[in-house]
């Protein structure tokens, strides 16, 4: 049984299936290693423009498995604190890799999102859950810490500091409805609504020029890094100057205007 699903629902837009519902979707090393080499092959999908990503069943990704951990790779002779490095690698390269895609990725939050799972979910670029969907620090409440898979850094740059210590330090629950509220999430809908919503924001992201979307992921993610606001506006501008002065964009997008029609964005 495969753990991961690809699919492509709809023309340009992948959907990658977290799939062993029976635990939740939980972060077995079965489950977390062809989840980071499905992302990497799927970011080579050139035909693929928009990522959509969820869970088999009532969850999304509980965080630990609870039940077997799996097999981490490659660790032949290996002692336990070197293999306990290389295993938090691998974790750490699937949110890395949701980051690095050139698509920007959805994050259709279908249940509960656990530990990992918050984590996995705060690397999406869009956040659209169920109303049944609940967020969860599960970290400190299993005596470790919540400050895991970068969840520490982005949190607090999504919500706010004051929110996101409340969030982590306290390991709550966080329901569908009060993520929407503080900004975690763009909207909360039905679940049987759910994969279909994200969907048509794929369509919207589609219409529009691949390189213009890929170049807006980067710069957007390139803020949360950036030094202060002259760099990374010099930054924009290069990126602006790049797609205006190599593809015929926005001449085709003057000429739709002024024929009434829909532009085609080819990037040439």
């Amino acid at each position: 049984m495969s753990f991961i699903q690809i699919e492509q629902p709809r023309p340009h837009v992948t959907l990658v299936t977290l799939n062993r519902p029976e635990r939740m979707n939980a972060m077995a090393f079965d489950v977390m290693v062809p989840l980071r080499d499905a992302l990497h092959e799927v970011s080579l999908d050139n035909d693929c423009r928009v990522v959509v990503i969820t869970g088999a069943g009532p969850g999304f990704c509980s965080g630990a498995d609870l039940v077997g951990s799996g097999m981490v790779p490659n660790i032949s002779g290996l002692k336990k604190t070197s293999i306990a490095r290389r295993a938090m690698r691998i974790l750490d390269e699937v949110i890395l890799a949701v980051r690095d895609m050139h698509q920007p990725v959805i994050a259709a939050v279908n249940g509960a999102a656990i530990g990992g799972g918050f984590c996995l979910a705060s690397a999406a670029d869009i956040r659209v859950a169920s109303e049944t969907a609940y967020f969860r620090a599960a970290g400190i409440n299993n005596g470790l810490t919540s400050a895991e898979l970068g969840i520490s850094y982005l949190l607090p740059r999504q919500i706010g500091f004051a929110r996101a210590f409340d969030i982590l330090l306290t390991g709550r629950d966080v329901d569908a409805e009060e993520a929407d509220r503080i900004g975690f999430l763009s909207k909360v809908v039905a679940g049987d609504e759910l994969l279909e919503h994200c969907y048509e924001i794929a369509e919207r992201i589609i219409g529009f020029s691949q390189i213009g979307v890929e170049l807006t992921k980067q710069l957007l993610w390139a803020s949360y890094d950036a030094g202060g606001l002259h760099s990374h506006m010099n930054h924009e501008g290069q990126a602006q100057l790049y797609v205006r002065l190599t593809t015929g964009n926005f001449e085709e997008k003057i000429a739709a205007w002024k024929e009434g029609r829909a532009p085609v964005y080819t990037d040439e």
